[in-house]
């Protein structure tokens, strides 16, 4: 007789893994993706980090907010990759639209472990130091925010869209999916849920820090610092039409290159609409003195 299988353990979606689930479902049954691995030299780049770091005034800043501000200056070199899409294959019908706002999806880790993705807010509009500043203050207020919570607000906007689109079965369903798994949905009540309400949106996140960005910035290398592991395709999460995955450096010699995984829909873009992205990022990497400025100056200045 063959032995039992001892499971370790089983656990029911809450309700960050249904919506992560829902969406990340959605980007590939719906979304044809491309993507390249875009790896630029980054030597003198960092060599000019080294040496920036060390000066009273770039205290605070870390390499992560320098680089999405360097993905920000890209984004705005490149207007079609932050842009929203929607389609409706059955009619053959769809509109894409570029934003001005460049709002960044930055998934981030919880000091529990779990991951929570946060919207940074009007990068083009600010320097280095504000950029800086903003992400603290996501960080710490995130801390405070029961994650469920938060969520919950996000996926009861989103439910009210559906109803708003007479997509009533697909709100059904999801009301039907949340039967079976209450006990795993982990929401405050009574006095904890008061509160919690009553803290002001300064001291904890809403679904305005969390809803969807224009376009999304993962830094995975930095959940693996060193390893040699390259990102070669991610998920791009609709109505988004790009979506931009950092790896961890790799170092080949005396030189570092740092690999960016760049997706894509295809329905949205073709190829050459990520090209003005990548030649800003050659610039900014070939000639780093530049930085220099991005602290009073913001990226469109």
């Amino acid at each position: 007789m063959p032995s039992k299988i001892r499971i370790r353990k089983t656990e029911g979606f809450g309700l960050q893994r249904k919506i992560v689930a829902n969406m990340t479902t959605e980007s590939w049954t719906t979304i044809p993706h491309a993507a390249a691995v875009y790896e630029p030299d980054v030597t003198a780049f960092l060599a000019e980090w080294q040496q920036l770091k060390t000066l009273p005034e770039w205290q605070g800043i870390s390499l992560n907010t320098l680089l999405m501000y360097a993905c920000a200056k890209g984004f705005l070199a490149a207007p079609e990759m932050n842009a929203h899409m929607h389609f409706n294959r059955k009619f053959v019908t769809g509109k894409i639209t570029q934003y001005e706002e460049v709002n960044i999806s930055m998934p981030a880790a919880m000091s529990d472990g779990k991951m929570m993705t946060l919207n940074v807010r009007n990068c083009e509009s600010k320097n280095l130091r504000e950029l800086s500043d903003y992400i603290a203050d996501l960080y710490r207020r995130m801390e405070k925010t029961v994650l469920d919570e938060a969520m919950y607000e996000v996926s009861k906007e989103n439910t009210m869209n559906l109803l708003k689109r007479l997509k009533v079965f697909t709100v059904l369903a999801r009301f039907a999916g949340l039967i079976p798994s209450r006990h795993e949905i982990n929401r405050l009540k009574g006095k904890a849920k008061q509160d919690y309400d009553a803290m002001p949106n300064t001291e904890r996140l809403t679904k305005y820090d969390i809803e969807q960005g224009t376009i999304l910035v993962s830094n995975v290398g930095s959940i693996y610092r060193g390893s040699t592991c390259r990102l070669t395709l991610l998920d791009v999460i609709p109505p988004m039409v790009a979506a931009i995955g950092l790896s961890s450096f790799v170092e080949q010699g005396d030189r570092k290159f740092l690999p960016f995984n760049i997706c894509f829909d295809h329905r949205a873009l073709d190829f050459d609409a990520v090209v003005p992205f990548m030649k800003c990022l050659d610039d900014i990497f070939a000639n780093p003195a530049q930085i220099r400025d991005w602290l009073a100056n913001a990226p469109q200045g």
